[in-house]
């Protein structure tokens, strides 16, 4: 299997998974033509997709899903409650009903030979969900728009060979920073996003000999910077003395451009 960010923050995120013969997307939440030289730096096009597979419905994940949609007439893999919440979303236009494919949180199903577990996540939507794909043993996670994690997101996250998690905010930067109080408050709660810190510490207990690559994804552009995300998370995994800490790769997804595409 293969996973490349083609976008990762706080303004859009996109994520192409696949292999040989199944090309996937994590959200659309940038423009179509954005994800279109994204995918051809991959030497993929929109035509070979084969579904477009939801988080939950904030237009950071969403933007371009009515003219992917109708212009390629890719299935839409939401839950049912989140797929609701679009039909209400007038700048999407009109989606054809019959692409939506209704997942339920933990109920694993195939695409070609790829399995995708999608889980519940902690974050101010309707029905947010992330996802797990496995292949020949080989396990790629997803965990973003994290508020909290619990022993229940850890063991959908257990074994896995690449990690891709959210590292939102530095603490720090997002307490003097200029967003209104409410908003603080927002993303600092159960239901908003995971900070430096805490993926840290996520990541931290989830290490194990065959885990591989880490990639943070999913960055405030005004209240963390790529280098801060990076050492705060080493930080974690150094002071909880990760055994295994120094194999992994640890790199952070680049906001508006295809970031180093990993295969296990």
């Amino acid at each position: 299997m293969h996973i490349c960010s083609i976008a990762s923050s706080s303004s859009g995120n996109c994520i192409y998974i696949g292999d040989e013969n199944t090309h996937l997307l994590i959200d659309v939440g940038i423009s179509g033509k954005k994800i279109a030289e994204g995918l051809s730096l991959l030497d993929v096009s929109p035509q070979d997709l084969k579904g477009i597979l939801i988080t939950h419905e904030h237009s950071d994940h969403i933007k371009s899903l009515g003219i992917m949609a109708r212009r390629f007439s890719i299935p839409i893999y939401a839950t049912k409650d989140t797929w609701n919440e679009l039909l209400t979303y007038s700048k999407l236009g009109k989606i054809d009903p019959s692409l939506h494919i209704e997942i339920t949180a933990d109920i694993s199903f195939q695409i070609d030979d790829i399995c995708i577990h999608p889980f519940n996540t902690s974050h101010d939507a309707v029905n947010p969900v992330c996802y797990t794909f496995t292949k020949n043993n080989k396990k790629i996670s997803i965990a973003t728009d994290l508020g909290c994690y619990n022993d229940y997101i850890k063991e959908k996250l257990v074994h896995s060979n690449v990690l891709f998690i959210e590292a939102n905010h530095d603490i720090k930067m997002l307490e003097v920073g200029k967003y209104p109080y409410f908003l603080k408050q927002r993303i600092l709660s159960d239901l908003g996003h995971l900070s430096n810190e805490m993926s840290g510490k996520l990541i931290s207990e989830l290490i194990h000999k065959d885990l591989k690559h880490v990639i943070l994804g999913h960055l405030s552009q005004e209240n963390n910077y790529p280098d801060i995300a990076f050492e705060s998370v080493k930080l974690e995994l150094f002071e909880r003395e990760a055994i295994y800490a120094p194999t992994i790769s640890v790199s952070v997804a680049k906001r508006n451009q295809n970031s180093d595409l990993i295969v296990i």
